[in-house]
C-alpha cells in the first residue's frame, strides 16, 4: 500500500525557517516524482515544488523560488521541503504527492497516485 506521511509543520515567525518532511512507505522515493503542494485558506491547492527520480532535477513555483528547497533522502525514504524567509502568504496546509508519470502542476490530476494527509504551516508573529 502506497503511503505518504507529512510531518514537521507548525507555527513560524515571518522571516523564519522550517523544514517539513514527507515519509514514504510502499514506494521508493528514488523511483517516483514527488511533489509538494499547498492550500491556503479559501484558495485552490497549488504546486510548490517537485523532484524527479533518478537525479536531482527540481522545479519550484515562482512564489517560492530562492526561498524553498526540495531534497530527497534515499536512506530514510523521505523527501523534505526546506522553507526559508517565510511570509504570512506561505501559511497553508502542505501536502506531498507521488507520481510515476511526471511533475504535474495540477493537483487534480489522476496521475498523482497517492497523497499525504497534509500538515499545517502557519506564518505569524
Amino acid at each position: 500500500q502506497l503511503q505518504l506521511v507529512e510531518s514537521g509543520g507548525g507555527l513560524v515567525q515571518p522571516g523564519g525557517s522550517l523544514r517539513i518532511s514527507c515519509a514514504a512507505s510502499g514506494l521508493n522515493v528514488d523511483h517516483y516524482f514527488i511533489g509538494w503542494f499547498r492550500q491556503g485558506p479559501g484558495k485552490e491547492r497549488e504546486g510548490v515544488s517537485c523532484i524527479r527520480p533518478g537525479g536531482s532535477t527540481v522545479t519550484y513555483a515562482d512564489s517560492v523560488k530562492g526561498r524553498f528547497t526540495i531534497s530527497r533522502d534515499s536512506d530514510n525514504n523521505a523527501v523534505y521541503l526546506g522553507m526559508n524567509s517565510v511570509q504570512p502568504e506561505d501559511t497553508a496546509a502542505y501536502y506531498c504527492a507521488a507520481s510515476t508519470s511526471g511533475c504535474i502542476n495540477s493537483a487534480t490530476s489522476s496521475r498523482w497516485r497517492t497523497w499525504g494527509q497534509g500538515i499545517q504551516v502557519t506564518v505569524s508573529s
